[in-house]
């Protein structure tokens, strides 16, 4: 923890008063090296995607006046910048009104995990009556995806630990796979030999995805949150992939509130710590014991 100057916003930026800031792993992979070679930034910096929180100032041309309750993305690696602070700015691009009636701790959760599990979805294209295997379906991503595919009409494979499954088929997957019982591929194929639609992939690393992405069949997608396809390679088996990450524009971020809204959407925030235990939260988070959202409680506002 430091004490450090309130940022100034530019133009098209946004300065936030934090009521709450979502941890995601993508804070602590920049820790670990992430986007070196990729964005220059230098150590120490803020880290956070994500937060929810009041508008404390503005830039030309944002759209936004102080005192709105707004959420959404935060992390510049490049300026430093990241939400476990109490001021951040965002881009005005990467936020979105919050409704009166949505809690920050629920909102500052939503961006990261809901744009991802929304874009990874629509990124396979799948449909009513049709079967996705969500690989990693324990943590808030995963939850996320699976209520937005059942919406849908899909029908959802959820690979999780036993601990979890009963709570994933609470939020509509048809069948739970437990990860801990043996390789997912080999129970997946012994329920559904014919093959399986599409998969939205959210732990394997290229080597793990092999075994998976033979599950699928002919023309069928596989969508990777952590780069591991090869859709060249794929191609020549007569299959289609793609690495997604999630963006958080403020339309699919009003959907997202609007689905928790009306009950269609249900974030599970299974970690909750005040920011000068944040440190405590990423390691947590890393260490792979999440099941579902870790959130940092910055102020009351």
């Amino acid at each position: 923890m430091a004490e450090l100057p309130a940022p100034e916003p530019g133009p098209g930026e946004v300065l936030v008063r934090i009521a709450a800031a979502g941890v995601n792993p993508f804070d602590w992979k920049v820790v670990e090296g992430a986007m070196r070679g990729s964005v220059e930034h230098a150590f120490p910096l803020v880290l956070g995607s994500d937060g929810a929180g009041v508008v404390e100032a503005v830039g030309e041309d944002t759209g936004f006046a102080p005192g709105e309750r707004v959420f959404g993305q935060f992390m510049d690696v490049k300026e430093g910048r990241g939400s476990f602070a109490e001021y951040a700015v965002a881009k005005a691009a990467k936020l979105a009104r919050l409704p009166a009636d949505l809690p920050f701790d629920i909102a500052a959760a939503l961006p990261t995990a809901g744009a991802a599990a929304h874009d990874f979805v629509e990124g396979t294209g799948i449909g009513p009556g049709q079967t996705l295997l969500v690989n990693g379906a324990s943590g808030g991503v995963g939850q996320a995806a699976v209520q937005l595919a059942v919406a849908q009409g899909v029908l959802v494979i959820a690979t999780t630990d036993p601990e979890t499954a009963g709570y994933l088929r609470e939020l509509g997957a048809a069948e739970t796979v437990d990860f801990t019982a043996g390789p997912t591929a080999d129970q997946v194929r012994a329920a559904h030999p014919g093959g399986i639609d599409a998969v939205v992939d959210l732990v394997s690393d290229a080597a793990a995805i092999e075994p998976i992405a033979g599950l699928l069949k002919p023309n069928g997608v596989v969508v990777s949150s952590n780069g591991a396809v090869d859709a060249e390679v794929l191609a020549t088996r007569g299959l289609r992939g793609a690495n997604l990450y999630a963006n958080a524009r403020p339309a699919t971020l009003a959907s997202l509130a609007e689905a928790v809204e009306l009950g269609q959407l249900r974030l599970r925030i299974d970690f909750k710590v005040p920011l000068e235990d944040a440190a405590d939260a990423l390691a947590r988070l890393k260490a792979g014991k999440s099941r579902g959202k870790t959130v940092l409680h910055v102020a009351d506002l």
